[in-house]
């Protein structure tokens, strides 16, 4: 788990004089590799690294060289079979290997595979390959977009990064000059993320997960999708059959978390009161009897899961650390965690994930976390959606247009309203991941230069497109891999632990997991009762009956209660003092601000939404906010 950067120049620049702007640049993503820094570079192709040393300690330092220098890797993240890989190259190829490390197997397995190798790795991966014999660049991102990799083409050339913050360091050099991409910001009010491939900078993007690309001295980015999701339910014809499915589902998470266990530094895990981490955890202390975890939680009754996660940890038998986060911490802490994301991401649930990555980082280099379940297994309550908007369908199409149309008219926070309108909609209008935060009318209040033809289904519909013919449930989950998954909950938590330079492993975005979970029928996935229902089942054995049936809470945050309160004259100052007048309306967003003070309507997430992308232009437009960011330090507890 690292940072990397690399420069590709165009052949009328020399790249002697990018090397220090390269070095230079690596320093804002220390954090991310504090252990060592380092760079390589040729007459086309400057790489930089920061290095988090997870395994092979002692070796494996990069760039890294291999086949007497035609190649050189720059590699973030863990390939978790690479010992299975390294055994085939070498019986298959006589492939040699000077570390016990991953990264030398990916190399060698591109020198002896081809690009095709990539499709054999399993974990999280962004990676970059120099060949200084076809003078090109082989690259790619993991399947589910796990690691970042960020991009910016320019006259001058190319660069790649792991965080945003390093090409916005080097954008003058490649004749760039980033302004705020105004569609991404639209987006970003309706989705409470900015979408991939954008960022909210223009000229700057994202390789998307999934995807590998190609790019040489002074040629564009090429981009080759490799990874294609595809879920294939099959029906269970009878009991046996359903208990082979539940058992095919134990058997391959505990093989993803034996795994996700390989390193030669201590793993710990993240544990809240949701069967996901608690299945990891359990899982987790089968290969580590001293396996510790921890949790966060905050002093307000429903909104903690500290004392459902003691129990869970008490019955796995493990040491349990907790860590709660006051209105206080969170309000002085989210300037300096929003310079951290790159782009905003409105989740309010990253601010205590930055907070217990902080104090896990103390104990442990490395944590797992559960993350992924919901989407592959059918864990979000919105899925049961279709069950509860199914008599809708069975309306006449100029009949639901009425129902929409009468739902306009009804007030905002009048029970029933919601429904009436969703199931006016079609699910691709309806549906495009967990977080809503405005409407199409409600952002209208608020964002000056509001341009209609912008919508979510910009967004959905080429997983739309790719699910047609399935059922609803799945078509939910296959859009959640490309928009929810990857823009909010991966981008948080690689975000908010690399932070704190801690690597966070999730076992259920696993290549074989995922193989499995999408041959799940409807059936299993969702009932009128319960989400997740056969991984509910296939983990009776494994978690505490407690946390079985729970419903999912994850790391809830009270911000609708401190932005009333603790919250609500600090939430005044930021949009007072925002420079963001050519873009929001300060008077309409301080009407939502007092609305939701008098309790006419819960706005919190979308007033949330509104401040951090106001304290993000602080720091990247405006300059104005100064963040002080500090430099990796880690006492060790045990």
């Amino acid at each position: 788990m690292c940072g990397l950067l690399g420069l590709v120049c165009a052949p009328h620049n020399n790249t002697a004089s990018a090397v220090n702007a390269v070095a230079n640049a690596l320093h804002c993503q220390r954090h991310r590799g504090p252990d060592e820094s380092d760079t390589w570079h040729n007459e086309s192709v400057v790489f930089g690294f920061n290095r988090l040393s997870i395994i092979d300690l002692e070796r494996s330092h990069q760039p890294l060289q291999y086949a007497n220098g035609r190649y050189t890797i720059v590699f973030n993240g863990e390939i978790y079979n690479y010992l299975e890989l390294r055994a085939e190259l070498v019986a298959q190829y006589g492939a040699r290997f000077a570390t016990d490390g991953d990264t030398e197997t990916i190399v060698a397995a591109y020198h002896h595979m081809g690009p095709s190798m990539v499709s054999r790795l399993r974990g999280m991966f962004a990676f970059m390959i120099w060949d200084a014999e076809k003078r090109v660049i082989f690259g790619a991102r993991d399947p589910f977009g796990i690691k970042p990799l960020f991009y910016a083409q320019g006259p001058n050339g190319v660069a790649f990064a792991s965080e945003k913050k390093s090409l916005l360091d080097l954008a003058g050099g490649l004749g760039l000059q980033p302004q705020l991409d105004r569609t991404a910001l639209q987006h970003y009010l309706i989705m409470q993320y900015v979408p991939e491939p954008a960022t909210l900078h223009t000229k700057i993007r994202r390789i998307e997960s999934g995807t590998s690309f190609t790019v040489a001295p002074g040629g564009s980015v090429i981009t080759e999708r490799y990874f294609n999701p595809q879920f294939t339910a099959r029906p269970l014809h009878n009991s046996s059959e359903v208990s082979q499915l539940h058992r095919q589902i134990a058997d391959v998470l505990r093989d993803s978390v034996a795994k996700h266990m390989r390193a030669d530094v201590t793993v710990g895990s993240f544990l809240s009161g949701g069967i996901d981490s608690t299945a990891i955890a359990a899982l987790a202390k089968e290969h580590n009897p001293d396996l510790i975890t921890f949790t966060t939680g905050f002093e307000r009754s429903g909104y903690s899961e500290v004392d459902v996660a003691a129990e869970s940890a008490a019955a796995i038998g493990v040491k349990h650390v907790v860590r709660t986060v006051s209105a206080d911490e969170m309000m002085q802490a989210l300037p300096l965690i929003t310079w951290y994301l790159d782009d905003p991401v409105a989740d309010p649930a990253l601010v205590p994930l930055w907070f217990i990555a902080r104090e896990a980082r103390q104990y442990v280099k490395v944590v797992l976390s559960g993350e992924g379940a919901d989407e592959l297994f059918g864990g979000y309550t919105i899925y049961r959606e279709p069950l509860s908007l199914a008599p809708f369908e069975k309306v006449p199409g100029a009949l639901r247009s009425v129902m929409g149309k009468v739902s306009k008219r009804i007030p905002d926070g009048v029970r029933g309203k919601d429904l009436l309108r969703r199931g006016a909609l079609s699910l691709e209008e309806r549906y495009y991941g967990n977080a809503r935060i405005f409407r199409d009318d409600q952002i209208q209040a608020v964002l000056k230069g509001y341009d209609p033809s912008i919508r979510h289904t910009d967004v959905t519909a080429r997983p739309y497109r790719e699910s047609a013919g399935w059922d609803p449930v799945t078509r939910m989950q296959h859009v959640d891999l490309f928009t929810w998954l990857r823009g909010d909950i991966l981008v948080k938590a690689d975000k908010m632990t690399m932070a704190n330079s801690l690597e966070l492993r999730v076992p259920f975005l696993d290549p074989e997991v995922f193989r499995v979970a999408s041959t799940v029928p409807l059936e299993q996935k969702i009932t009128k009762e319960t989400t997740k229902y056969a991984l509910r089942k296939a983990m009776e054995r494994i978690v505490p009956a407690h946390v079985l049936h729970r419903r999912k809470l994850g790391f809830p945050v009270p911000i609708r209660h401190w932005l009333k309160d603790e919250m609500h004259d600090w939430a005044r100052e930021i949009v007072q003092g925002s420079g963001t007048d050519h873009l929001i309306d300060k008077a309409a967003v301080m009407r939502i601000l007092e609305e939701h003070r008098s309790g006419v309507l819960d706005h919190s997430r979308r007033i949330w939404a509104l401040l951090v992308f106001m304290i993000w232009h602080g720091i990247f437009i405006e300059r104005s906010i100064q963040v002080r960011v500090p430099e990796p330090h880690y006492p060790v507890k045990l």
